[in-house]
């Protein structure tokens, strides 16, 4: 009871969110713990619900009141050792689209937010991917600019906030995408990560003043 009335407090101060989050987990992460997916997906939805009697914003605002995409990133070296877990993955369509990314596989499933399973896929394949589509299209070195990098992008968002549980060690996943994104990292582990952790992780963003790299 005093945890849901906690839970209840921290979610009734949230009145800004990311428009799209970033989970990086590895993959003992997902065996222990394949389950938490799905239940990412439903927090989410229900944290959007709850903001949605707040007042409107300006149409001018910057403010952002709604998630409105969710990556999860599984660092394997071994993408095949998540095939047993698929049901548990494909749960997530139950609250939300899923677009699932094993190797060069991709399905996808129900609606709602956009949230998507990456597995074994790394910043730097994406990167050498990019060159190549380039080389592919006889691109002269001086029509490179940042705009023809990202357009070569394989996931071509810039994540808000980047999520990593159980310590410290990022991947390089979306390393050119989150180059300002907001990091937090959580000393819970993925399997014990609750939805209160997820609050605090957004609660926490709110708090930020985002620069940009300015």
């Amino acid at each position: 009871m005093i945890y849901r009335l906690y839970e209840w407090v921290v979610i009734r101060g949230i009145g800004i969110l990311p428009a799209h989050i970033c989970f990086m987990i590895t993959g003992e992460d997902l065996r222990n713990a394949p389950e938490k997916l799905a239940f990412v997906a439903r927090w989410c939805g229900e944290v959007n619900r709850n903001l949605e009697g707040h007042a409107p914003l300006p149409n001018n605002s910057s403010t952002n009141r709604a998630i409105q995409g969710v990556t999860v990133h599984v660092s394997t070296p071994n993408p095949d050792e998540i095939v047993p877990f698929l049901p548990s993955i494909r749960e997530v369509s139950t609250y939300a689209e899923l677009i699932l990314h094993v190797g060069e596989h991709q399905e996808g499933a129900g609606e709602g937010i956009a949230f998507e399973v990456v597995v074994g896929k790394s910043g730097r394949d994406e990167i050498v991917s990019c060159i190549r589509t380039m080389a592919g299209e006889g691109l002269r070195p001086e029509e490179v600019n940042e705009q023809t990098f990202e357009r070569c992008l394989t996931f071509r968002y810039t994540p808000d906030l980047v999520i990593k549980t159980g310590g410290y060690h990022l991947t390089d996943f979306l390393i050119w995408q989150s180059v300002y994104s907001e990091l937090f990292f959580s000393d819970v582990n993925w399997r014990l990560f609750r939805k209160i952790d997820f609050l605090r992780a957004l609660r926490d963003y709110q708090g930020r003043v985002r620069r940009f790299g300015t």
